[in-house]
């Protein structure tokens, strides 16, 4: 294991990270709130051990193998999680470091569960903070830090590989640094455009700033305490759920649109599927409602439609209280959490990839046992899918049905209903936010036991980090001084 290369890693991310928190210490500023002094505490703790790890170990050529990007990269995340909750605790906007450490958890992760009741009591800066969090762990910290430092090396391909989430290559040009500056200037004009147009649908400029910037991230932090129900406003929901839609895309799709300038690449079988069941579960939510809440067709498809693609995209924004609908749309909107987005978005979920290949799969068995001699390849646009693929997929989704189970009864354990343990493991693992129940929509995390808030955060990460990243480096040969990688 090459520490120092991995303490260098570390040492910049933490630079990089107290220059992110300059951002809300300028607004905190501007606007001569109480928070600027927990964001230049938390500068000075973070930037001083940061700034003294990059100047002792210097990384003049990143060479290093998969045992230092698995390390570097869980590193990043649990060093960015402790250290982000440092403005929240010192801004005493939380009643223990638990909850502030849960929080940015949620923020980076994506997820948007929240255990502070009213935001709208927050400073702008703190605000600012929560959705920045968002912002910056949509694409992943990782492929943040590759596009600012310049020289990553060959060790890029295996940090870019060790974060970058789903069962297929992202990876459109030769060189990972030109792949993650492109996937950041898409994602930096998906989120002005996206704020732009908020602010002109009515919403203030920070608003549509958080807004935006949660949006686009998959997040779902809100400014307000009712989210999205707040607005009340048509324009606002029509166009949050087209970036959500699009955030719950490939972004792989994107990058291939902007190099070879066609679109044909969206000729794509996840994305199709993607759209299908938004549109199916759109349409059989609506017409729960219309039949059994009395709304209106339209109304009906209005609210299906957003929420779908709200716990779809694994974004969590609420435009209603859904906790209160009928049983049945319960029920879809808990499989969706499963589901969630498209591989290589930014959304959560076990990826609408996944459940082709694990479809393909099951059928080829099924075919298998009709004609056992048959030789069968299992497909995806073409591309033969080689059995390594297959058994990742296969592991990952055991893993996901693990944790969830042992989750759901940790948090039953805790005093949460049955239904209510399973939709906030499956919340937090899904990177979705609001689940049913104690923890519905309209209600936030705050009075969950300590215990189910540190279950639920290492949910999280496990979630955004697809477990293997995580995981292997509880592995006893992981850490061996025998080379095995």
């Amino acid at each position: 294991m090459n520490l120092p290369v991995i303490l260098g890693l570390l040492g910049k991310l933490l630079v990089i990270y107290a220059g992110a928190m300059c951002i809300p210490l300028t607004l905190a500023v501007v606007l001569g709130e109480w928070s600027v002094y927990s964001f230049l505490f938390s500068i000075i703790i973070i930037g001083i051990p940061g700034f003294f790890l990059m100047r002792r170990f210097k990384l003049t050529e990143m060479k290093f193998g998969v045992r230092e990007a698995f390390a570097a990269v869980t590193g990043a995340w649990l060093l960015a999680s402790l250290t982000g909750a440092l403005p929240y605790w010192f801004a005493d906007v939380v009643p223990t470091y638990i909850d502030a450490l849960f929080e940015t958890v949620s923020g980076l992760t994506t997820t948007g569960a929240s255990v502070i009741s009213d935001v709208e009591a927050l400073p702008q800066s703190i605000l600012l903070w929560r959705s920045l969090t968002h912002w910056v762990g949509g694409l992943g910290i990782i492929v943040l830090f590759i596009v600012l430092l310049p020289k990553t090396g060959i060790g890029s391909v295996f940090l870019f590989d060790a974060e970058v989430s789903g069962p297929t290559n992202a990876r459109i040009m030769p060189r990972i640094r030109d792949t993650a500056v492109s996937l950041w200037k898409i994602y930096l004009l998906f989120t002005v455009i996206c704020m732009l147009l908020l602010w002109a649908a009515g919403m203030t400029f920070l608003d549509a700033l958080n807004h935006a910037f949660a949006t686009v991230a998959s997040g779902g932090f809100s400014t307000k305490n009712t989210s999205i129900m707040y607005y009340d406003s048509i324009v606002i929901e029509v166009i949050i759920t087209f970036f959500m839609i699009l955030a719950g895309t490939s972004f792989a799709l994107y990058l291939a649109v902007w190099q070879k300038k066609t679109m044909k690449v969206f000729r794509n079988t996840e994305l199709f599927i993607y759209l299908m069941i938004i549109m199916a579960a759109s349409l059989a939510i609506a017409g729960s409602l219309w039949l059994n809440t009395g709304h209106s067709p339209v109304d009906a498809l209005r609210q299906a439609l957003f929420q779908v693609v709200s716990i779809m995209t694994t974004t969590g924004y609420a435009s209603a209280d859904f906790d209160q609908w009928p049983s049945m749309t319960k029920i879809i909107l808990l499989l969706l959490m499963f589901i969630g987005g498209c591989a290589g978005s930014t959304s959560g979920g076990m990826k609408v990839s996944r459940i082709i290949l694990l479809v393909k799969v099951t059928w080829a068995e099924l075919k298998r046992g009709i004609h056992p001699r048959a030789v069968s390849s299992i497909k995806l646009d073409d591309r033969v899918i080689d059995a390594e693929s297959l058994n990742r997929v296969g592991i990952f989704f055991f893993l996901y049905s693990v944790t969830f189970a042992a989750a759901s009864i940790i948090m039953a354990g805790t005093g949460l209903a049955p239904f209510d343990a399973m939709s906030s493991a499956a919340a937090a693992l899904g990177n979705i936010g609001p689940g049913f129940g104690v923890i519905g929509p309209t209600t936030t995390f705050a009075d969950v036991s300590i215990l189910g808030k540190l279950v639920l955060t290492i949910c999280m990460l496990l979630g955004r980090l697809e477990f293997f990243t995580l995981l292997i480096v509880f592995r006893p040969e992981f850490w061996s001084k025998r080379k095995v990688w």
